[in-house]
C-alpha cells in the first residue's frame, strides 16, 4: 500500500477565534437639576407673590379708580411673578441646556462628558412681563417723556430675551457671550433713561419726590445690576448649582418686586401732590370726555 507523503502532512486547523471589537459605550450626561433647598425655595416665593398680590389690590381698592393706576401696574407685577413662580415650582417652566464639560485626568485622556443643566425659561417670560411695568411705575414717578418710556421700555425687553438666548448657548460657544454683551449694553440704555433722564424730569416736581425718586430709583438699579452676575455665576459659568441660583434670584426678585412695591405705594399715597389722576377713558370709559389725562388734581 502506498502512502502518499503529502496526504501525511498536518492540514491547517482553521480557527474560530475572533478578536475582540472595541466598542465605546457612551457615558450618561450629567444632569444638574435643583435639590430639596431649591424647590422648597420656589414654594415660598409663590406664597410671598401670592399675599403681597393680594394685599396690593386690596391697597388699590381703598383709593379711587382714577388713583389706581401705580396700585394697578404694581399689582400686576406681583401677580405675574406669583404665576411665574408657580409654574417653576410644578415643573412647568423648566427646560435643559446642554452643554459639554471636559473631566482633566493625571494619567488618563481628558474625558469630555455631557451636561443637562436646568434652565427656567418661565423667569425669563416673568421678566419680559413686570421689568417693563416696573420701569413704567419709575417712569410715571418721575413724569419722564413717552419717547423716553418707550426706549427704556424696548431697552429692557431686548436684555431679558438676550439673557435667555445666552442661558442655552455652548458654553465654548462665542455667541453664547455674545448674546451676554448684547443684554449688558441694553441694560446701560436703561441706567441711561432713569438716572440721566429720570433725573433731569424729575427735577421739575417738588423735593419730596425728588428725593423719593432718588432712592428708589437707585435702589432699583442697584438691584437690578446683581442679576447679571448672578446670571454669570449660574446658567452663564455654571460657577453655581441650581439651589443657589434659585435662592439668589428669589432674594432678587422679592426685592425688587414685593419690597419695590409695598415701599411705592406707601411713600406715594403719603405724598399727595405726586398723586396722578387719570380722568376720562381710564375712569369713566368712552360715554365721557373720551380722552386720557394724567396729572395732579385740579
Amino acid at each position: 500500500m502506498i502512502v502518499n507523503q503529502d496526504m501525511m502532512k498536518t492540514a491547517p486547523i482553521a480557527s474560530s477565534s475572533v478578536a475582540p471589537i472595541p466598542t465605546i459605550v457612551p457615558s450618561p450626561p450629567i444632569i444638574v437639576e435643583a435639590g430639596d433647598a431649591g424647590n422648597r425655595t420656589l414654594w415660598v416665593v409663590v406664597v410671598i407673590m401670592a399675599i403681597s398680590s393680594l394685599a396690593l389690590y386690596a391697597m388699590a381698592f381703598r383709593v379711587p379708580v382714577q388713583k389706581r393706576l401705580f396700585h394697578t401696574i404694581t399689582a400686576f407685577i406681583t401677580t405675574i411673578a406669583f404665576l411665574s413662580y408657580f409654574a417653576m415650582a410644578t415643573g412647568d417652566g423648566i427646560g435643559f441646556a446642554s452643554y459639554t464639560h471636559t473631566e482633566h485626568h493625571k494619567k488618563v485622556p481628558s474625558i469630555d462628558r455631557e451636561v443637562r443643566r436646568e434652565i427656567y425659561w418661565a423667569r425669563y417670560v416673568d421678566w419680559s412681563l413686570t421689568t417693563p411695568l416696573l420701569l413704567l411705575d419709575l417712569s410715571l414717578l418721575a413724569g419722564l417723556s413717552g419717547a423716553n418710556i418707550l426706549v427704556a421700555i424696548v431697552a429692557d425687553v431686548i436684555m431679558v430675551l438676550s439673557g435667555l438666548f445666552a442661558a442655552y448657548g455652548q458654553d465654548k460657544d462665542s455667541r453664547k457671550w455674545g448674546w451676554y454683551a448684547w443684554g449688558c449694553i441694553a441694560y446701560i440704555v436703561i441706567i441711561y433713561q432713569l438716572a440721566v433722564g429720570g433725573r433731569e424730569a424729575v427735577a421739575r416736581k417738588d423735593s419730596k419726590t425728588k428725593a423719593f425718586y432718588g432712592s428708589i430709583a437707585g435702589f432699583t438699579l442697584i438691584v437690578w445690576t446683581i442679576y447679571p452676575i448672578v446670571w454669570g455665576l449660574s446658567e452663564g459659568g455654571h460657577v453655581i448649582d441650581v439651589d443657589s441660583e434659585i435662592i439668589a434670584y428669589a432674594v432678587l426678585d422679592v426685592l425688587a418686586k414685593p419690597v419695590f412695591g409695598f415701599w411705592l405705594l406707601f411713600t406715594h399715597d403719603s405724598m399727595s401732590s405726586t398723586s396722578p389722576s387719570l380722568e376720562g377713558f381710564w375712569a369713566h370709559g368712552f360715554g365721557e370726555q373720551g380722552t386720557l389725562r394724567v396729572g395732579d388734581e385740579d
